[in-house]
């Protein structure tokens, strides 16, 4: 069978699936040489009679299965982040109890798991710098009460109080005398989250990164590693060269990302990646092969999914979640294509069928006529076969 799939400009492309499916070996072994966090997204409860502005309606049952998917893979979950539509979609209600099922269901699996810590409760406005810091405390010690790793998250109120570099340095340095163990730091670049702009007390990243290395030197014992999604290689390479030692760089570079982990002479990246949520086999596969010193092997497995995820992530790249979930959808790790508020009509048909395409070829549905008949469905829904 074939599809004929849209390009922008309304032309169509004749497209034939693949017959198989690649073949990726379960095993929740951990990884060896790289710690690996897949930021995984959320399902909707597609029955929920609800609107884009309520609060998140999910679908538990999906959104837990999915979580035991990666953990089967041997991947560790990063939840309550960017990718399970955070501060788009999901509040912080949603993502309190979205920690606690997923912290209980790590330790019944036996799964490694890290949750974000934000200050998302505060109603939209302007707040204090000590409201900010009273938001951090409450996450904080709900993520630490489940006995996840927390993940300090960058900040939309804190970028809307702070006013000098020493703003950011007072509330981090606060938060991290409390952390109970070493967290990871976030800094989300605002092509994630246009809010976040002028993080770290400047719109200037080389003056952003002085302040960000000052809270790392200054707690260098309460810091894990540090989480950069920024999109820029070389700068994520300089920053990890000048970390203080036994503090990791995880990858959030869903451009970059195989040579970032891959490394070099000086050192590497671990991973803490949106785009792991759809090559989470792949992905593990190919840091299994890295565990064996095969770098060559690792680059193999890796570098051709760079493709699919530019394309994932390309501007406006706040809403790569609405191609991931598409993806999960494809691959039958949910019976629908809905999503909390409302996201699945963020990207255009061209983009989803360029997102099929290349997943396809990657070998990434496990049931290639699974997912072939789910996007003809909605290529029917579209008019494209009227």
């Amino acid at each position: 069978m074939t599809l004929r799939l849209p390009s922008p400009g309304g032309v169509l492309r004749t497209y034939t699936p693949r017959a198989e499916p690649a073949r990726f070996t379960a095993g929740n072994a951990p990884l060896a040489s790289r710690t690996v966090f897949s930021a995984a997204h959320v399902v909707a409860d597609p029955y929920a009679d609800t609107s884009p502005d309520a609060p998140a309606a999910i679908d538990w049952d999906a959104t837990l299965a999915f979580r035991r998917h990666l953990w089967s893979h041997g991947l560790g979950v990063a939840e309550a982040m960017d990718t399970a539509q955070r501060g788009m979609g999901l509040d912080w209600t949603g993502a309190a109890e979205l920690i606690r099922r997923s912290a209980a269901e790590a330790k019944a699996v036996g799964g490694r798991i890290a949750c974000g810590v934000g200050t998302d409760q505060l109603a939209p406005g302007t707040h204090t710098l000590a409201e900010v810091r009273a938001a951090y405390e409450e996450q904080l010690a709900l993520v630490e009460e489940t006995g996840s790793q927390a993940i300090l998250m960058a900040s939309r109120a804190l970028a809307a109080a702070a006013t000098t570099p020493d703003d950011y340095l007072a509330v981090y340095a606060h938060l991290l005398r409390q952390a109970s163990e070493p967290v990871v730091l976030h800094w989300l670049g605002p092509m994630f989250d246009p809010a976040l702009g002028g993080y770290w007390g400047s719109a200037d990243l080389d003056a952003a990164t002085e302040t960000f290395l000052q809270v790392i030197s200054e707690h260098p014992d309460k810091i894990d590693g540090i989480k950069i999604s920024l999109l820029d290689a070389q700068r994520e390479i300089d920053l990890r060269r000048r970390l203080p030692k036994g503090v990791r760089c995880y990858t959030g570079d869903d451009f970059n990302y195989p040579e970032l982990i891959a490394g070099d002479e000086r050192g590497f990246s671990h991973a803490l990646l949106g785009i792991f949520d759809p090559l989470g086999p792949l992905a593990a596969e190919a840091v299994r092969v890295l565990d064996t010193g095969d770098q060559k092997g690792f680059r193999q497995l890796l570098d051709p999914t760079v493709e699919l995820s530019r394309h994932l992530f390309q501007t406006p790249t706040r809403f790569y979640k609405t191609g991931v979930v598409f993806l999960a959808w494809l691959a039958g790790h949910q019976d629908h294509f809905a999503m909390v508020g409302g996201l699945q009509s963020a990207r255009s048909l061209p983009h989803l069928a360029r997102a099929y395409e290349l997943a396809d070829g990657l070998g990434l549905f496990p049931d290639p006529a699974v997912a072939e008949a789910r996007m003809a469905s909605l290529l029917d829904v579209y008019g494209v076969n009227s």
